[in-house]
């Protein structure tokens, strides 16, 4: 190939089809061309200069001149003598004149180009004409055609011979439209710097009306939120001059109340660098809410940060019911209507990524994409871009994104799965698409499961079907299923689990929607019914259901339900339920908050309402290490006494399996030791530490990552179970956990072991979504100087449930297969890989399900609080629990090293309850220490917050873990002072963590 190509430079064009017709100039500088290549690629501007728009403005209209320019010199070289003479002029008048109009359009935020829609209706007129006369013949034959001959059968495509046929031309016809728009929009954008309308995306100004209380008086203010500006406002009066303003890096964070919902704290920096907590009360808690999310929005708009670390995503399911949607479905993407909705205030924010689930969708898979882009440029002036679509039947799943996202989105799959009869029919099953945004990998899945009330057990299979043949995700990670592959897995859908009652209280059922009882019907619902035994969607989580049931209702009305229907066979009951859901399931100690879960109320063109569902969620970035990899310490991951119970008879050996994309390889495990239990399960001890190498040392990029876990058996390979351990967990020291061992959707054992992180010092990335933060009213008062940045204030009790493990209240279910729990002092200090034994480790406020901290002096002080604003705090708390009779401390039984038959076991907490809901104590095990060992020290009171005269507990032999309340997201939070973040990751002091009573509107797990 070489000598050809040597042959053909000698040749006289130089191996060109033709010579040279214009000089080519020579690239200079080249030396500076390239330092600038060594740069990595400039990414997506996220936020524009104003004192640069004068110069946009000259730029644009020039661009647009030469534009015009252009076009009507390429016209001048077009043979027009097939035009008559109207056509002619008006394509010359829409260069000359309209496509600049257009192009002032698209710069005003106004992409349709109405002056391109005006010529092709000059155009088409006559087209127009014929194809009015022409369409009600064809539409009456095609509906005489589409009259089904057998259930199952419909009409065949006829295929058409003649290149020159009607159909033919008209499909030409319609394919020439969307081009010539296409690529007429594509020129003017182009020329005009438009890239979708995300620039001149704006959000407006809003006040809100909110009460100031000082000494005892309320006095009545407005918060003017300015979000393009960067600027919140504090005026006395709505129409009045402001008082006084503070810029966005001066907004330090915002705190809300736990006890009142609508009230509070926004911590702002003066221009002498003091700190001032000003407290208001608004109107209700969506008002709240609203002004959180627009401050939130500014603060992300005018980040410095090149990638953001918070996104929201907006999930949307509706069973259309064969029927095309109304005009107008505003209201489904503005999460308006019953239910856990957003405020008015946050009409103008748009999600960053739309995912729009649909079945019995009658619709083309362009006309239902169009449908939803145009709705969502309408309410949001952004023209989304298509991440994709995958269409299964009726069964459709649609992924748009903002276009600045574009960039970051990357390993796009779809998978379809067919539930139908005999899993062969496609009109019930399942699509889905995955993808990673940046670092973070996101799944979903849109299923409509098998109807009818007495199908649940076909809905679990169908379920179990989904989950073993959708092919989703990174394609190395064959031994999970789709639960495990991905960062955040939303499933949503026309589930089809339906209220579990008899047809003889349909009435009561109506009766109970409208007095707003849902609690009732929800303990009957069969979705709760079957998560509660564990035997679909196995830790997933669902937001608190607060919106009456989307399915039957009379078409065109919402007042009605229909729940009885006339068959041959008889009246058939369908039930006013549940159907439509989204649930989800997420990696462990990553941040996650449902926003809006709930139905509209005004789309009626089918017998199901759409549900909607408001995600925020953090993401990880490309993460391109600051530090020398030449001078970086080798960064280490350590997992050690790994012990799993295993729900099988099985005789086979079995060995663990590391997998993770932060690792150099999968790493495997010895050969387990088995024993056998007297339930029937194996346990397996691994007693060998293992240590895994990551691929990057640097703390920022590993306290983002997991590691998934497989126990598989050595003679087949075969999977008998798989989890997931945060590193996060182990920012600090070494921690211990327990996980839930799923395969295929259902539970098959457990595993406990240690892990320990080993980095290099740091100083946390702040993130965005730790910006707001939850406050107990009961904390003490602070005693420093207010203003005062040289005062260490004590600590308030503030916290950020973001990688607490803390569950929104969802449902009925609340386990989530995993918790962490902090070693006792002398039992970390001593822990491998621990920097220095003799100092204690920072429990970080991970809580789960099965593992709280307690205090039990009431009396002690507040300690002076170091906090850091990610992820923990330091301080000291009141004690929540004395009316629980017997506090324990939260940890797992130490092993005593070198035995090998004593793996550290799990020490149940109980949660801590309100005064009338009684709930049974966890009991301490015995028998975990063989005699003639000296037992672990138990902490003193100042290291565990234990009272040394405490009276014996009740014992048990091997208790199981309690399955709690989930906990609101709302629960805790910690609040970032303005002391210096710790740099060291082990070296800290230990605190004392407080538990709070559950909110008023949670409700216990039985």
């Amino acid at each position: 190939m070489l000598p050809e190509l040597v042959e053909a430079y000698y040749n006289p064009n130089m191996g060109l089809v033709t010579h040279l017709q214009y000089p080519v100039q020579r690239e200079e500088e080249a030396e500076e061309e390239q330092e600038s290549n060594s740069l990595p690629p400039q990414l997506p501007p996220r936020h524009f200069l104003a004192d640069a728009k004068e110069s946009e403005t000259k730029t644009s209209e020039q661009a647009t001149k030469a534009l015009s320019d252009t076009y009507l010199m390429r016209l001048q070289h077009i043979d027009l003598s097939a035009l008559s003479e109207e056509h002619q002029l008006a394509i010359q008048e829409y260069f000359r004149t309209s496509i600049c109009l257009d192009a002032e359009q698209v710069q005003n935020g106004n992409p349709n180009l109405p002056g391109l829609k005006k010529l092709i209706t000059a155009v088409c007129k006559n087209l127009n004409c014929e194809i009015s006369r022409v369409l009600p013949a064809l539409e009456i034959f095609h509906r005489a055609l589409d009259q089904q001959l057998s259930p199952g059968i419909g009409p065949k495509q006829i295929l058409v011979d003649s290149g020159q046929s009607i159909s033919y031309r008209l499909e030409q016809l319609s394919k020439l439209l969307y081009s010539i728009e296409d690529k007429a929009k594509s020129s003017v954008f182009e020329a005009v710097g438009y890239d979708g309308g995300h620039r001149k995306s704006l959000i407006p100004i809003v006040s809100f009306e909110v009460k100031q209380e000082s000494l005892g008086i309320s006095t009545k203010m407005f918060l003017k939120v300015d979000v393009e500006s960067g600027k919140l406002f504090f005026k006395k009066s709505k129409d009045g001059p402001e008082d006084k303003y503070f810029v966005h890096n001066k907004i330090l964070q915002l705190v809300k109340s736990q006890k009142m919902h609508a009230k509070l704290i926004i911590v702002v920096e003066t221009e002498k660098e003091k700190i001032l907590r000003k407290e208001f009360v608004f109107d209700d808690t969506k008002k709240r809410e609203g002004f959180c999310q627009l401050l939130q929005q500014m603060k992300n708009k005018h980040s410095e940060k090149p990638e953001p670390d918070m996104i929201t995503v907006f999930v949307g399911t509706w069973n259309m019911g064969n029927a095309g949607p109304p005009p107008n479905i505003d209201s489904w993407f503005h999460c308006k209507g019953l239910g856990k909705t957003r405020d008015d205030t946050a009409d103008h924010i748009p999600h960053d990524v739309y995912v729009i689930g649909t079945q019995e969708d009658p619709l083309g898979e362009r006309e239902w994409s169009d449908t939803v882009k145009n709705a969502l440029r309408k309410i949001t002036n952004i023209s989304f871009k298509q991440v994709a679509t995958h269409t299964l039947w009726n069964i459709r799943i649609i992924v748009l994104a903002k276009p600045e996202h574009e960039n970051r989105i990357s390993h796009v799959f779809s998978d379809s799965v067919k539930t139908g009869i005999a899993n062969t029919l496609g009109n019930k099953g399942a699509v889905g698409v995955s993808f990673m945004f940046n670092g973070t990998s996101f799944g979903f899945v849109n299923s409509h499961l098998t109807s009818g009330s007495e199908k649940k057990l076909r809905r679990n299979q169908n379920y179990v079907s989904i989950l073993r043949f959708l092919n989703l995700g990174d394609k190395k990670l064959n031994p999970f299923d789709i639960t495990h592959r991905f960062t955040h897995l939303i499933w949503l859908g026309d589930l089809n689990y339906r209220v579990e009652l008899p047809s003889s209280d349909a009435e009561n059922i109506v009766t109970k929607i409208k007095q707003q009882q849902y609690q009732d019907l929800l303990s009957r619902d069969q979705l709760c019914m079957e998560r509660n035994d564990g035997k679909v969607f196995l830790h997933f989580e669902e937001e608190e259901i607060t919106f009456p049931p989307t399915y039957r209702f009379e078409r065109d009305t919402r007042d009605k339900y229909a729940y009885t229907k006339a068959k041959a066979t008889g009246t058939k009951y369908n039930l006013p339920s549940w159907c439509d859901r989204v649930l989800r399931k997420s990696y462990p100690l990553v941040h996650v908050v449902c926003q809006a879960y709930g139905c509209t109320n005004d789309i009626m063109t089918s017998d199901h309402s759409p549900v909607f569902a408001s995600f925020e969620v953090g993401v990880a970035s490309q993460f391109v290490s600051k530090q020398d990899p030449n001078s970086a310490p080798q960064g280490g991951i350590q997992i050690m006494n790994c012990v799993a119970i295993l729900l099988t008879k099985s005789k086979t050996r079995f060995f663990i399996e590391f997998h993770s994309s932060c690792l150099e390889k999968t790493v495997k495990t010895s050969e387990g030791d088995n024993t056998e239990q007297s339930d029937g399960s194996i346990k397996v001890w691994f007693g060998n530490k293992v240590e895994l190498t990551p691929i990057i040392s640097d703390p920022d990029y590993l306290l983002e990552q997991h590691i998934l876990i497989c126990v598989k058996s050595t003679d087949s390979d075969e999977s008998y179970g798989e989890g997931c351990v945060a590193l996060r967990a182990a920012q600090f020291c070494y921690r211990e956990f327990q996980i839930t061992l799923t395969h295929q959707g259902e539970k098959t054992g457990t595993l406990t072991g240690g892990i320990q992180l080993r980095t290099s010092e740091f100083k946390p990335t702040e993130k965005l979504y730790d910006f707001i933060k939850i406050e107990r009213d009961d904390a003490a008062p602070s005693k420093g100087k207010v203003g005062d940045k040289s005062v260490v204030t004590p600590a308030h009790d503030i916290s950020n449930p973001n990688y607490m493990g803390v569950s929104v209240k969802s449902g009925n279910v609340s386990d989530r297969g995993w918790s962490y729990s902090m070693t006792p002092r002398n039992v970390c200090g001593g822990a491998p890989g621990c920097k220095e034994s003799k100092k204690p480790c920072y429990d970080v406020g991970v809580r789960s399900p099965t593992t709280m901290n307690y205090t039990t002096n009431e009396d002690e002080k507040l300690s002076e609080m170091l906090d850091n604003p990610l992820y923990g705090s330091r301080a000291k708390s009141h004690c929540q629990a004395k009316d629980q009779g017997h506090p324990q401390p939260d940890r797992l039984t130490p092993a005593i090293d070198g035995d090998l038959n004593h793996p550290p076991l799990l020490v149940p907490r109980n949660r801590s309850f309100t005064a009338s809901e009684n709930r049974p104590q966890p009991q301490t095990p015995v028998g975990l220490h063989p005699p003639g060992q000296k037992k672990p020290v138990i902490p003193s009171r100042s290291e565990a917050g234990m009272a040394p005269n405490r009276p014996p507990l009740p014992t048990k032999s091997r208790p199981e873990p309690q399955t709690p309340k989930p906990r609101d997201y709302r629960d805790t939070s910690e609040f970032p002072g303005k002391q210096r973040v710790p740099t060291r990751l082990s070296p800290l002091p230990p605190h004392k963590d407080m538990h709070s009573e559950h909110p008023k509107t949670g409700r216990p797990v039985n």
